[in-house]
């Protein structure tokens, strides 16, 4: 039996559709309280993958990440602005019998877009306030710390990714599953030994 050919499939085709979450009100969720993503990039055929804290703008159906004016990723994008950006979470771990059967819990969304360096000051200002706004709501502009100025912009960039395709997947157990553990909890045990 000859492989399937994936090379003709949509990007957000799921293959695993009972996993599949096609609720564009949880991916948001999702993309709002994930503290980081991971961008996958290319240059020359071969892929980068950067993680970065990012915020999703559902006013402009778009996502905004910051990092360095020149480096790798500058680079990758400047000669080619397709990017897949990756957000997930791990829930439980699901032992089994056997350890091929061992499973976990997660949530995940996966975005394929094209990234821009935001040149205008307005918008790149607008996109790292959505930024810091996401990671630090507990502190205020002007009151806790002086916001973004046309300095600060000289130094960092901020990239758009204009979202093209979007997908959500998720797989959660049972709350009774026998043996379901988060992971955290047993690294936790072990460091008091």
């Amino acid at each position: 039996m000859m492989p399937k050919d994936n090379t003709s499939v949509s990007d957000a085709k799921i293959r695993r559709k009972e996993r599949a979450v096609t609720d564009e009100a949880w991916i948001i969720e999702l993309l709002n309280r994930a503290p980081f993503g991971v961008m996958a990039t290319v240059w020359a055929g071969r892929p980068f993958t950067v993680a970065r804290n990012f915020a999703y703008d559902p006013d402009k159906h778009v996502v905004y990440l910051h990092g360095a004016q020149k480096g790798r990723t500058y680079d990758n994008i400047q000669a080619n602005n397709q990017v897949c950006l990756n957000v997930s979470e791990m829930g439980r771990l699901l032992p089994a019998a056997r350890a091929m059967n061992f499973s976990v819990e997660y949530a995940g969304v996966v975005i394929f877009g094209r990234a821009s360096l935001v040149t205008d000051a307005d918008e790149a200002k607008h996109g790292l306030q959505l930024i810091v706004d996401k990671h630090f709501p507990h502190l205020q502009p002007n009151r806790d710390y002086e916001p973004t100025s046309d300095v600060d912009l000289k130094i960092t960039a901020v990239y758009r990714i204009d979202i093209e395709s979007w997908s959500g997947k998720q797989k959660l157990a049972d709350d009774d599953f026998p043996g379901a553990f988060f992971l955290a909890d047993k690294l936790g045990n072990e460091g008091e030994k």
